[in-house]
This record gives structure tokens, sequence and C-alpha cells, in this order.
């Protein structure tokens, strides 16, 4: 992709910002200070910080098809913008077979579409309200449109204003969909499982088969699931069933599991975002940092008193992120119990701080997934974008007028 040069009348003087594809040979140290600039919080208030760990493309890396475009004036770095493409679940429809089968004579299937995400647009303080974030996000349209993707959409926090003024307003996005973004610290104790609940660890080649049997219907389910289960960051998928239904040991595979399934059962997904990049809180005070280090000291010298410590945000921190949550049966909410608790438990053995998964507002398993308010969003605001006339199957029609689901899958490679 070539530079694109673009004059913007600033006063009596003219400011030239060229727009063109970042060069990780040239342009980290560059990127790296406008998102520092860019992070300052207010004075006075708890800010948070995200460190890349060096590699600004991070977030999109593990996506099919990704690309970041840096914005300059002069030799000067002044803003940036990630997106990336993939295949997802924009709906379902009925498929019939013919009479030769062994399987239903008509079920729900997925409808695909090509879907461009967009995150991580940054503006330097200095330079906006010059259309910098306009034209960028137009630059990124353009590559989405040259490789085939029919919608783009983005996430942001409701309340920012700016934001959500520049793509609704300005870019042509529509409000679509309101997740909760829901957050939990990782304690210095252990949690203990639901004893009559058995966790089973499966096989990517399992999961897989589960995910696209029970999931694949499911508004944003990647296409290529495969890909995200095969991924180094997945640290595992894990299966709750009821105790003396199946255990490690007696697994039968997921094609005979879903012959005879238990009465309930539960499942998720653990993504190590530890290794992409950590957080850090700052902008506390003494005060409130010296509560939260009692409340580690106290858990740490009495774990079975189980106490509700605040884990160190203050230092750059890390954390696992549950993607797939999902179940059946009268004890579903029981079963993702149980599989938060273990997954808890993995993160406190691998030094993470939290654990956060994003859920649909309306997702039946939302009150079984335990969270702190504080943390949390409750409501995150995803907006979204008709790229093209055409689209992949007619049976969905324009998704951006699609009513919302009860569920949705929120892909971890962009979270």
């Amino acid at each position: 992709m070539r530079g694109e040069e673009l004059a913007f009348a600033i006063g009596p003087n003219m400011v030239v910002v060229t727009v063109r594809e970042f060069d990780p040979s040239k342009d980290t140290e560059g990127v790296e200070a406008v998102e520092r600039i860019c992070e300052v919080g207010p004075s006075g208030k708890l800010s948070l910080f995200t460190d890349l760990h060096g590699d600004p493309i991070c977030r999109v890396r593990n996506s099919p098809t990704f690309l970041m475009l840096v914005a300059e004036v002069g030799q000067e770095t002044v803003g940036m913008i990630r997106g990336c493409i993939k295949t997802v679940t924009c709906g379902k429809k009925l498929h019939r077979h013919g009479k030769n089968t062994t399987e239903p004579a008509s079920k729900q299937v997925p409808v695909y579409t090509k879907l461009a995400y967009i995150l991580g647009l940054r503006v330097s303080p200095h330079h906006r309200r010059m259309g910098i974030g306009f034209k960028l996000v137009q630059r990124l349209e353009e590559w989405f449109r040259d490789n085939g993707a029919e919608y783009a959409y983005m996430a942001t926090e409701k309340d920012n204003v700016a934001s959500v003024k520049l793509f609704t307003d300005k870019c042509g996005y529509s409000k679509f969909r309101t997740p909760s973004i829901l957050v939990n610290p990782v304690f210095a104790h252990s949690l203990r499982p639901s004893s009559d609940v058995t966790v089973i660890q499966l096989a990517p080649n399992d999961a897989e088969l589960l995910y696209r049997t029970k999931f694949a219907t499911t508004e944003f389910f990647p296409r290529d699931v495969d890909s995200v289960l095969n991924n180094h960051l997945t640290l595992g998928t894990f299966l709750a069933v009821p105790r003396g239904s199946y255990s490690p040991d007696t697994w039968p595979g997921s094609l005979r599991f879903l012959a005879d399934p238990p009465s309930s059962w539960g499942l998720l997904s653990v993504w190590n975002c530890k290794d992409v990049f950590t957080l850090q809180v700052r902008g506390a005070s003494r005060v409130k940092k010296a509560i939260a280090k009692t409340t580690r000291l106290l858990d740490r010298a009495f774990p079975w008193l189980c106490l509700p410590s605040i884990p160190n945000f203050f230092q750059p921190f890390g954390f696992h992120f549950l993607y797939g949550l999902g179940g059946e049966g009268p004890r579903a909410q029981k079963m993702v119990r149980a599989l938060c608790a273990f997954a808890h438990n993995l993160a406190k053995d691998s030094g993470c701080q939290v654990v956060a998964t994003e859920v649909s507002g309306q997702e039946p398993l939302r009150c079984a997934i335990p969270h702190w308010k504080m943390l949390s969003c409750e409501e995150d605001l995803w907006c979204i974008k008709r790229l093209g006339e055409d689209y992949s199957d007619g049976a969905v029609g324009d998704w951006t007028k699609s009513p919302p689901g009860f569920s949705i899958f929120v892909d971890p490679r962009e979270f």
C-alpha cells in the first residue's frame, strides 16, 4: 500500500498528512509515543494503561488478514489505526436434506459473511479536530472493500462521546450490539469448584467438533474457529459435566458425547492475553494502594477464609480471557460456575491478576459468570457499517438491521 498525501487547512497554514502502512522497522517508537500520550488519564482519577510489549500489531496479529496504518505530519507519527478481516456467522437458515441421509430432514445452518473489525484508532491530542481520524477510517475501509469485506464494525465504551460521534455521525456506522464485559479479580486463594461437577480438558479437534455442532449458528462465530482453538495462546477448552457421567479417563470423544450427552453441561475456552499485552491502573492514592495490599496480605495469611482480596493492579498485570462460553440443560449455570472457578485457579497459577469475558447482555448464562461490577462494563458498544451492496446470502438481508440474539461469540483475537 502506497502512502497517500492529504492536505488540511489549519488557520493560515496548510498541514500535509501522510497515511501509509505501518513499517515496524521505523514506526514502532513513534506509535508507542502516540499510545502513551493518548492514555494520559485525568488528574486525580484512576486510569487504565496498556503495554503492547513493543509489538503495535499484537492485537490483530493472530487474525487471518490484518493491516495497520499510520498518519504522519512531516517525520512525526500523529495517529494510527488497525483492522482485520475474517468470516463469521451473521445469521442462520433452514437447510433441508435429501432422502438418502441419516441426518434430520432439516436443521439450522449458519449463514456466513466477510466481516472487518476496526480497533486501536489513536490520534495525538495536538493533532485532533483536523480530520485525521476520519481519513484513517476511510483509508482502512478502502482496504476492507478491496479484500471483499461486506461489513465493518468497531467496539468502544458507550460514554466515549468523541469515538461514538466520529463513527456514527461522520463514518456512517450504526449502533448495533451492547454486550457486557465481565471482569473478575484473581484472588490469592484458590476457588473450590463444586464437588459434583467434573471438568475435562478437550483436545482441539474435540473442541472444534463441539463448537461447530452446537455454536456455529451463534452470531459472530468465526468460521476458522479451528485456527483459534489451535493457536498457542489458547490454553485449553474445558467441558463441565455432572460427576459420574464422564471423566478424563472415560471421555469417549465429542462425537459419542453429542450422540448421548448428559442432562446438563458447560463449555469454555481460555485465551492467554498475558503473553500479548499487559495492563496497569494508574492514578490511585496511597490509601487505596495500602487498602488493596492489606487485603492481599490477609488473603495469603488466611487462605481458608476465602477473602475477596484486591490484586495488585498498580503494577503491569496480565489476564486470561474466557471465550466460547455455553452450555445446555437445567444445571448449565452450575456447570459454567464450576468452569469459571477452574479458570480462576488456572489464572492464579499463571500469575494473572484478572479473568475477563464478554457476553451478550441477553446471554442466559450471564448470571453464572462471577464478576466485580466496579471492574466490569455493563454495556460495551459495537457499531456496524455495511460496506457493499451485495450480500453473501440473501437469507439474512441487511445484517445491520437484524435484531440481537441471545448469544454472541466474542473472538479472543480481537479483545
